[in-house]
């Protein structure tokens, strides 16, 4: 079976729920590990490499979570088998660049994923639609207590789990939420969440993790420090933050609602007539538009369309799923011209804009271009 057999169609993908979904897409928990007594991948020559593989998949594999899982090793799956799993969240974009000596495990609901040789020997994750941090943490915690009686964990009673990368030493947890935050962008109060995130000590990345951009207004939110604190510690520091995200992200929405209403229809229903009629659209546009219509939808501005909708096409738009449909790799103008007919069919049903806004202007012309 390929790995496009294997996973889920993005109409299932995008109607899975959880708290708080509005604004929280979901919650990853992941840990890092490596094996003792091997050099980390990234200074392991090929033979060390598939040594390590050799011992960590079958392990891997026999755990009950995984019964039933795709296995693979990385220079088996093509370049768009790896982007879309990239595109998924489901594997990194480092990852994404491995060949011979590299794996990957994934169980069929797409809730457990292990990664193997990425940075280090081990990179195994749990993920939950909407926040659900805990129930993510408590998932991967077994998975890692079941492996470490099966493999030999590098391991140092002062630094804890040995990693690649000093960040990850201690306990290798790495707890993350990818958040919709376009309220907060519109109303220009972001930075000043990012830069308050950034005191408490976590992280603010863009959609595809570290140096990455926010594309559609997602963010994606972790801890930064994993050594002296313990993991349900983490999880619980993260979650009270998110809870506060979300709290300003509702009240963005609303106060741009009362205030700026003009503002905010002109950014949906603009939206709505470029996807709905455009004959050519980037990949880029499309994600940030699909932004703002999610928003319009949650505002219920849009008759006929719901976020399952919108959450599908930010799958089914990207490159690697496009491409994928028509079994080969595609140049950009065409890829933008088959996204552009893919929506305008989609879209089609959708009813037009119908804001019930103020119909005075105001404070709801805003002087921007």
């Amino acid at each position: 079976m390929t790995i496009h057999e294997f996973l889920s169609p993005p109409s299932e993908t995008a109607r899975r729920s959880g708290p708080h979904d509005r604004i929280v897409l979901s919650s990853r928990v992941r840990l890092a590990r490596n094996l003792r007594g091997l050099a980390f991948p990234g200074w392991a020559k090929k033979p060390e490499r598939l040594r390590a593989l050799e011992i960590i998949r079958p392990a891997v594999e026999s755990l009950p979570q995984l019964q039933g899982a795709f296995s693979e090793t990385m220079d088996n799956l093509g370049p768009l088998d790896k982007q879309i799993l990239v595109e998924r969240h489901l594997i990194s974009c480092e990852h994404m660049a491995k060949g011979v000596g590299s794996g990957l495990v994934l169980n069929k609901e797409e809730s457990l994923c292990v990664m193997i040789n990425e940075e280090d020997h081990l990179r195994m994750q749990a993920l939950r639609p909407g926040l659900q941090l805990r129930q993510a943490w408590l998932a991967i915690d077994q998975v890692d207590s079941e492996l470490e009686r099966k493999l030999d964990y590098a391991f140092g009673p002062d630094l804890g789990y040995l990693t690649a990368c000093p960040t990850n030493l201690g306990t290798g947890i790495r707890v993350s939420a990818m958040l919709h935050l376009p309220g907060l962008v519109l109303a220009e109060q972001i930075n000043q969440i990012i830069a308050s995130v950034n005191k408490l000590g976590l992280a603010v990345r863009g959609l595809y993790g570290e140096g990455t951009e926010a594309l559609g207004n997602v963010f994606q939110v972790s801890n930064q420090m994993t050594l002296g604190e313990v993991e349900t510690d983490i999880v619980e520091r993260l979650n009270k933050v998110l809870l506060q995200i979300i709290e300003h992200e509702e009240n963005s929405r609303a106060k741009l609602l009362e205030t700026k209403p003009k503002f905010v229809f002109n950014q949906t229903g603009r939206a709505y007539g470029i996807l709905a009629n455009a004959h050519s659209i980037t990949s880029k546009e499309t994600m940030n538009l699909l932004s703002m219509l999610r928003l319009g939808v949650d505002l219920g501005e849009f008759p006929g369309a719901d976020r399952a909708l919108i959450d599908e096409l930010f799958i089914m738009t990207q490159p690697g799923h496009l491409q994928k449909q028509f079994t080969e790799k595609l140049p950009a103008d065409e890829r933008d011209i088959i996204r552009a007919d893919m929506l305008r069919e989609r879209l089609r049903h959708v009813g037009r804009s119908n804001p019930k806004a103020p119909s005075s202007g105001g404070p709801a012309l805003d002087k921007r271009n």
